[in-house]
């Protein structure tokens, strides 16, 4: 029996658009990282705005270090499974983007070429990003390969629980920055403390999605992007310690948060690695 319809196929691949998007999205995103992380006390000179302190130049290259071996491996992979999770989270971090730069564009330095790529990129990926989630989506089969490991269901739930609660969180602060900067353990502006927000809402809302994903495969190159981000934040703390509080109590649960989420899901990714 033939019909005329015609069924979306399910084959998990990555479609020509998505990896040619990764291979213009990936550049941009090292460039970001290489300038960010390396020069962070010259954003006057190189970037869209001058940002100070240096430790949230620091934050702000980490992110862009660790979305461009995403990027990379979105080119890389054939099955599109492999890469969707981060997607959702990267979706929300565009759409702040653009929210912070629409809320905060007297401070942009439209005299400098940055400038004008920082707007087309947060102009074009809020529209982009979600789009290739929904359209490389309908390759996904939804189901787990012979051989594949399935991560616990009391994992993906307590990860969507917290994914929730600090979703919540950030939602009110960035409505609200003037609570952020009063309490934040180094100096943030309305436009810093937005822009950091909107780096962690990539990792709420991924946290979040993780809990409909119980595919490993699914879970390994997140997980890892995941680690090269804490880990290069980490280190960005060490490098610019003189920009906190160290009295103030936040810098220690955040430090805390981050040192027991990077051991967690390393310890996970080598637990997984072995069933």
């Amino acid at each position: 029996m033939t019909s005329n319809s015609k069924e979306e196929p399910t084959d998990d691949r990555v479609l020509r658009v998505t990896k040619w998007s990764g291979y213009v999205i990936a550049p941009v995103l090292f460039l970001a990282f290489v300038s960010l992380y390396s020069l962070p006390g010259q954003t006057e000179l190189y970037f869209a705005w001058g940002i100070s302190p240096d430790l949230t130049v620091l934050v702000m290259g980490s992110g862009y270090g660790a979305g461009a071996y995403f990027f990379v491996r979105v080119v890389t992979v054939a099955e599109w499974h492999r890469v969707h999770v981060l997607f959702p989270g990267i979706a929300v971090f565009t759409l702040a983007m653009g929210a912070a730069t629409w809320f905060h564009w007297a401070a942009f330095n439209t005299d400098h070429f940055s400038t004008w790529l920082w707007v087309f990129l947060y102009v074009v990926t809020p529209v982009l990003i979600p789009a290739l989630w929904l359209s490389n989506g309908r390759t996904d089969p939804r189901k787990a390969a012979p051989g594949d490991a399935r991560v616990p269901t009391v994992i993906r739930w307590g990860s969507g629980f917290i994914g929730l609660v600090l979703t919540a969180v950030i939602l009110v602060f960035f409505i609200a920055p003037q609570a952020m900067i009063e309490h934040w353990p180094w100096a943030v502006s309305p436009l810093t403390s937005r822009v950091l927000l909107g780096w962690a809402a990539v990792f709420s809302v991924v946290n979040m999605y993780f809990a409909f994903e119980s595919r490993w495969s699914a879970a390994r190159i997140p997980i890892q992007s995941l680690v090269i981000w804490f880990g290069l934040m980490l280190v960005g703390f060490v490098r610019a310690w003189g920009d906190v509080d160290p009295t103030n109590p936040l810098l220690w649960i955040l430090l805390g948060v981050l040192v027991v989420y990077l051991l967690g899901m390393s310890g996970l990714y080598v637990w997984m690695g072995r069933r």
